[in-house]
């Protein structure tokens, strides 16, 4: 297929949609090397600008990724975020991936504002502030802050997550088996903070989130996450369209 000068659609996507077409044609390997923006120019007979205006588009999309000095290559599929009740550690053994975890912050702090009205407790109750880098096959994929009152989980901050998951030790050790949630996503950019800690530019496009987890109907848990927007995307079932 050639680039046709005559269509309406702009020159750089419909390179995009030959490119797509060929890597998934030659069935190209993850971190497999696409041709070099000069061979996509000669190839397609477009300028070396609109080439690389091609390039920069599936770069920022998370579908290819540059290495400086020697070229340009397939990035990884992306996750499907789970929309169900399940940790971040049963989620990433669901898909294969080996789980990891590093603490960052584990504290015991009076609730305030929202973090209090989402939990429906008391302005100034104390809460578990815990606060994890999460990784799949030991590469940075989310930053988790979670918000438990202290109420429900008495001793946690003293309890190993090492290897765990929170909601397993939840289960184990307090009883509390989380049987509904809700869950808002939202997009981002990416504080300088967090971005070091996920491998990212400053001001990345990331996914927010924010999850309260319920047992019996009484919250039980705030989490407010950041996760890498190159490496997630969504992916829903819709309802059959209700006619009249």
């Amino acid at each position: 297929m050639r680039i046709d000068p005559a269509s309406p659609v702009p020159k750089y996507a419909q390179l995009r949609d030959l490119l797509l077409d060929w890597i998934e044609e030659t069935q190209l390997s993850v971190d497999g090397a696409i041709p070099s923006e000069r061979e996509l120019g000669v190839r397609y007979g477009l300028s070396r600008m609109t080439v690389r205006q091609t390039i920069d588009h599936l770069v920022s999309e998370g579908k290819l990724y540059r290495v400086p000095g020697k070229g340009t290559f397939l990035a990884r599929p992306k996750i499907e975020m789970s929309l169900r009740m399940a940790s971040f550690t049963e989620d990433m053994r669901s898909r294969g991936f080996a789980p990891g975890a590093q603490d960052l912050a584990r504290r015991v702090e009076a609730a305030r504002g929202h973090v209090a009205r989402m939990l429906d407790i008391d302005t100034g109750a104390p809460v578990h502030h815990i606060e994890r880098l999460r990784t799949a096959d030991g590469e940075p994929m989310a930053i988790e802050r979670s918000n438990i009152p202290l109420s429900v989980a008495p001793g946690l901050a003293e309890r190993s997550l090492s290897g765990r998951s929170l909601y397993q030790l939840l289960e184990d050790e307090y009883g509390l088996i989380l049987d509904s949630g809700e869950q808002t996503i939202e997009a981002g950019l990416c504080d300088p903070t967090d971005a070091r800690l996920l491998g990212l530019p400053p001001g990345s496009a990331v996914l927010l989130l924010q999850r309260r987890s319920f047992v019996n109907g009484k919250c039980v848990e705030l989490a407010i996450s950041t996760y890498r927007a190159d490496r997630y995307q969504l992916h829903s079932t819709l309802d059959p369209r209700q006619r009249g």
